[in-house]
């Protein structure tokens, strides 16, 4: 936001950033569903480099308990079950040709327990993150009366505006969170 304007659009926009990472995070976290997003934040070694995962392979969701990794250069195969291995995703694969087979473990209470712990605490760094751009935008408010670019009563109903944004938004990320814990809890 440049300073000398105040731009409720922007606010919103970086707030919903926020969000949007949030829901980034919490689709990787597993649930006793597959999902193709749960590989997402995997990187693979090939050609010299790190790369993600779906630039050196198919990801789908063949059954509800099942993902499918197909890789495209056979010659790629050990490193991408060697990356799915080390991410430390509970997740064995089940080499088949340049098919690999992920089947899904039904999670365990105490697994339950701590991925409901983490959604919590991902969820925590979105209230904060929303919480920043807010205090930014309310910051710029008080600089801007101060110099006399504002009256007080524009500085007002524009912080009311900032604070209703900024309550609706952690709102959603309560709401996302509550859905997440349903699904992890989910038998």
């Amino acid at each position: 936001m440049p300073s000398g304007t105040f731009d409720l659009n922007d606010l919103e926009k970086r707030m919903r950033g926020s969000i949007e990472a949030l829901k980034r995070e919490l689709s990787g976290l597993r649930t006793g569903r597959a999902s193709a997003h749960l590989l997402d934040p995997i990187q693979v070694s090939v050609y010299g480099s790190k790369m993600p995962l779906n630039q050196v392979a198919t990801v789908s969701v063949p059954e509800p308990r099942t993902i499918s990794v197909q890789v495209w250069d056979k010659g790629n195969v050990s490193a991408v079950d060697k990356a799915i291995r080390e991410a430390n995703l509970g997740l064995n694969p089940i080499v088949d040709g340049a098919l690999l087979r992920l089947p899904i473990p039904t999670l365990t209470a105490e697994r339950r327990t701590e991925l409901a712990k983490l959604a919590h605490k991902y969820a925590e760094h979105g209230r904060v993150a929303v919480r920043n751009v807010r205090r930014e935008g309310m910051d710029l408010l008080k600089k801007l009366e101060k110099d006399h670019k504002i009256s007080q009563d524009d500085h007002h109903k524009s912080s009311a505006k900032v604070q209703e944004l900024t309550d609706r938004l952690i709102k959603e990320i309560d709401d996302t969170l509550a859905a997440k814990e349903a699904e992890i809890h989910k038998v």
